[in-house]
């Protein structure tokens, strides 16, 4: 445990200074805020209620569908994975410190859109704070769970960057952040409802907190961690193949 504490530590540290991690979870993201901030509450004064929940749902799904994948894919599909066999490292430790750095840092963005939002952009700040992060941890550990799968299944670096956009662009036009989902097609709509981002939208604007939503994300959690389980368990397989 204590050498899994090292680790994620360490690996935070390294994503400090990786350009690739500062521009999808910091720089994009509350460049984005910034901007649609401005825009949104210029042209629509009634998206002052929902901007700080948007904006959060972008920055999440960019963080972790476009920022993630690669630094796994790098590890478990590259001669790296030979460097933890040779040192008898749990294959699953480089996927575990990654997902954990990778959620400090997306809660320290979400946290600043939180804390920037009422100042810059007069948005409403929740009626129950506490309850807000609870509900934005959920769809925090579900983007990085599905953004995990994608780096543990694909290796190859150029199928990954496409299959992650493939995510994330429906995350963003389809899940109601942009504008209402009532505004699309019957089957767009119904495509929307696939997207985490969907739900994690609806959970952190929801007042009440609709049981039923929290429900659809812990099962897509479930999944996509019986995935990743699987998927390790097929990368142990190869470790001991490996000459």
């Amino acid at each position: 445990m204590k050498a899994l504490g090292y680790g994620i530590y360490l690996q935070w540290k390294m994503d400090i200074r990786s350009r690739s991690l500062l521009i999808t979870c910091y720089l994009v993201p509350l460049l984005f805020f910034l901007m649609m901030g401005s825009v949104f509450t210029s042209i629509m004064p009634e998206s002052q209620e929902t901007l700080m929940a948007s904006m959060t749902v972008m920055g999440v799904s960019m963080g972790a569908y476009i920022g993630l994948p690669p630094s796994i894919a790098e590890i478990y599909g590259t001669d790296i994975k030979k460097m933890y066999m040779a040192n008898h490292i749990p294959e699953y430790f480089a996927v575990l410190s990654l997902f954990l750095s990778a959620f400090i840092h997306l809660m320290m963005m979400s946290s600043l859109i939180y804390i920037l939002s009422p100042l810059l952009f007069d948005a409403t700040c929740p009626i129950h704070p506490v309850l807000y992060f609870v509900m934005l941890i959920l769809f925090v550990l579900v983007s990085l769970s599905i953004a995990c799968i994608l780096g543990l299944a694909v290796h190859n670096q150029a199928k990954l960057t496409m299959i992650s956009q493939i995510i994330f662009l429906p995350s963003i036009i389809l899940s109601g952040i942009m504008f209402p989902v009532s505004l699309l097609p019957s089957f767009l709509e119904t495509i929307g409802k696939l997207c985490p981002a969907t739900w994690g939208y609806l959970l952190l604007i929801e007042q009440p907190i609709q049981l039923s939503n929290v429900f659809i994300l812990c099962m897509i959690l479930i999944v996509a961690l019986v995935i990743c389980y699987a998927l390790l368990r097929s990368i142990r397989s190869s470790f001991r193949h490996l000459p």
